[in-house]
């Protein structure tokens, strides 16, 4: 009995120790616990890639947090930047005031011939020398970016290929600048005069908003300073904004297509009171004509031209869509 109770612990002891040294390296569990550490190290492959990711996101959060704070910063717009934006860089401000200038006097001296009152004719100098002139450069800076917009989407698909044949980024925007239509060739232009005095094209390329102050001039300088910070396809980061844009143009289109029937509406309503007025004074004068001649006239006459003002102005609020 005693030789078997030792040939018993003896096996027993024998099993233990290959159970705990021998047993994991033949059912492999060393071998899978050695590939989970290794897998879970700092430097492991997949610990790399995801820092790296990491840290690329980091970037992108940082220029788009960065390019949101200069926006901010700059919301106030100078007046010789407005007539940057509606395509009169070669006016000053002095040219721009002497016109106004010009403007209020001829709306002063056209008012006072028709209407004979001073006081009719101070407003319509007012009205002429400060509101016509920054309508017009609206009309105008509108007019220009709907340019800008037709043409940009083509400009980043020569970016694109120019990226694909293998020439760098600011040689593709020089083909664009070469042979892009106006508006976007002067814009393209003063993207690489800027660059070409020492500012990086991706701070360049962020400045066209300043000057072109439209969404897809944002993404397109976003898209080339986040490039430019983080690296990355570029040729890929572009043809897919060029897809955007291209999405958002039929977009704009649709809502136009939509909301013609509207603004045809608005636009009846809003002339009926005006040519009413016209017919009524081509008719009988002697009616109308106390409307500019007696101070009581003249008062309803201002009221009526604030109400319809505010109308227009709400119905044009219901009928434009920003996207």
């Amino acid at each position: 009995m005693q030789a078997l109770a030792l040939a018993f612990l003896a096996a027993t002891a024998i099993g233990g120790i290959a159970w705990v040294f021998i047993y994991p390296y033949l059912s492999g569990e060393r071998k899978a616990e050695s590939r989970r550490a290794s897998i879970a190290r700092p430097d492991a492959p997949a610990a790399r890639a995801e820092k790296v990711q990491r840290s690329r996101r980091e970037q992108v959060e940082g220029s788009l947090k960065e390019l949101d704070a200069r926006r901010k910063k700059d919301k106030a717009v100078s007046l010789p930047t407005r007539l940057a934006q509606a395509g009169l860089g070669s006016w000053t401000t002095q040219k721009f005031w002497i016109v106004s200038g010009i403007f209020a006097v001829v709306g002063f001296v056209l008012a006072f011939v028709v209407g004979k009152s001073p006081l009719g004719a101070i407003v319509m100098a007012f009205a002429t020398g400060l509101g016509l002139p920054r309508w017009l450069l609206g009309y105008l800076k509108k007019r220009r970016e709907k340019a800008f917009l037709r043409a940009l989407p083509d400009a980043v698909d020569v970016i694109v290929r120019g990226i694909k044949a293998g020439l760098p980024l600011f040689e593709s925007i020089k083909v664009v600048a070469a042979d892009a239509p106006e508006p976007l060739r002067s814009e393209f232009n003063a993207i690489i005069e800027t660059q070409t005095i020492g500012i990086p094209l991706g701070e360049a390329c962020t400045r066209l908003f300043d000057r072109m102050p439209v969404p897809e001039a944002n993404f397109f300088g976003i898209v080339i300073a986040i490039q430019q910070k983080s690296g990355g396809n570029l040729s890929e980061a572009l043809g897919n904004l060029s897809k955007v844009l291209r999405d958002r143009k039929k977009m704009a289109e649709k809502i136009q297509a939509m909301s013609t029937e509207a603004k045809a509406s608005a636009a009846i309503i809003g002339s009926l009171p005006p040519i009413v007025m016209l017919l009524v004074w081509i008719s009988t004068p002697d009616y109308i004509n106390l409307l500019f001649t007696e101070s009581l006239g003249q008062f309803m006459l201002a009221c009526c031209v604030g109400w319809m003002s505010i109308g227009i102005m709400v119905m044009k609020k219901m009928i434009n869509f920003d996207f």
